[in-house]
């Protein structure tokens, strides 16, 4: 990896590379400086595998010292003491690395703890992720400041009210002492050393998880383009609707209205599929019982002459649904896919009936 023309830009020549690369390979300066050295080598166009070649700093690492440095530098722009600005520099890039989801006034006091506490990386990243947490809260729990140490101490105090076990209680209570920042705090937990009643840890509940099993389970959107009598605008004019898998969701724009039917073969081979709304006795063919209103779905994608099928068409200016034997000469609007009746609702007294059945 020798020839780096197409690695570098032009804001970075050569010689100047090279340069990067022997104080980095001779870790010149502090880890805020390789950290640096290491983003400004990326941005000329290094990947990490040539810098680990050069230099011996892993991409791992390279990642790692970018990372803090950045921090690093944020920290600078608050108002933080010269002490913990050299704590930092200590070498604590492993630390500095774990603040990196903190915002920068949460990034210096999270810092401190940790130059005050003494911690290492796994409890610098507990504190981090705890007080992250902790912030977000819309209000804060009674006797715990806004503070790094006050909202492990809180995590403390509610872990040890949860335990049964003593020993396991008496850690948590120590641990949430360790941490305790204000004097409220601190007296929140020490009241655990005399109060021994537990709060039982609640588990989440099950979700409410299900897996549809048949397609038909799932609705089908169609567009409805209104009851008859309509005009053939109003039905030619609706817009097309685009289901999208695996749930049939639609997104639609117009003002019109939307129907659900179930996900029937003939409802999803449908291409250009439109509602309308009728009085059973407007159909070809006269359904039994009383005049009801059913759904019509007609596919305006199928307009196609069959004998097989029934069509809406135009006549005298009035639309209406047709059988035709032989192939006519007025054009076809759509072909009937289905006819389908509201669902019968029984009377309470009537469902005693063993003799009524649905059509």
């Amino acid at each position: 990896m020798n020839d780096h023309s197409q690695e570098t830009s032009p804001q970075l020549s050569e010689e100047q590379a090279e340069e990067l690369m022997r104080s980095l390979l001779h870790k010149e300066g502090t880890w805020v400086d390789w950290g640096k050295t290491c983003q400004q080598l990326q941005k000329a166009g290094y990947n990490s595998q040539t810098i680990f070649e050069k230099t011996g700093f892993q991409s791992s690492q390279q990642n790692l010292v970018i990372v803090a440095s950045q921090v690093y530098d944020s920290l600078l722009n608050t108002n933080v003491s010269e002490a913990l600005l050299s704590y930092c520099r200590g070498p604590k890039s492993d630390i500095l690395y774990e603040l990196r989801i903190l915002n920068q006034a949460q990034r210096s006091m999270v810092a401190q703890l940790a130059k005050d506490k003494n911690l290492d990386a796994i409890e610098t990243k507990e504190v981090a992720k705890t007080f992250q947490t902790f912030a977000l809260m819309p209000q804060l729990p009674p006797g715990f400041t806004l503070h790094p140490g006050d909202a492990m101490a809180y995590q403390c105090w509610k872990q040890a009210k949860q335990k049964k076990d003593l020993q396991d209680r008496t850690r948590s209570i120590a641990k949430g002492l360790k941490y305790a920042f204000s004097n409220t705090a601190r007296e929140a937990i020490e009241k655990l050393l005399s109060d021994f009643a537990l709060s039982p840890e609640r588990s989440a509940p099950l979700m409410p998880l299900y897996r549809v099993q048949n397609q038909e389970e799932i609705s089908s959107i169609v567009p409805l383009a209104g009851t008859l009598p309509l005009s053939k605008k109003e039905v030619l004019g609706v817009e097309k609707l685009d289901r999208v898998s695996p749930f049939n969701s639609v997104n639609y724009h117009n003002t019109g209205s939307l129907v659900p039917l179930p996900s029937w073969q003939a409802v999803l081979t449908a291409v250009d599929p439109v509602a309308i709304i009728c009085q059973s006795d407007r159909l070809p063919q006269s359904l039994t019982g009383k005049p009801e209103e059913v759904l019509v779905l007609i596919d305006r994608g199928q307009t196609d002459w069959n004998d097989q099928s029934y069509f809406l068409v135009e006549e005298a200016e009035e639309l209406t649904f047709k059988w035709f034997a032989e192939s006519p000469s007025i054009p076809l609007l759509g072909q009937v896919i289905i006819v389908l009746r509201p669902k019968k609702i029984f009377d309470e007294n009537n469902l005693l009936e063993p003799w009524q059945m649905d059509d």
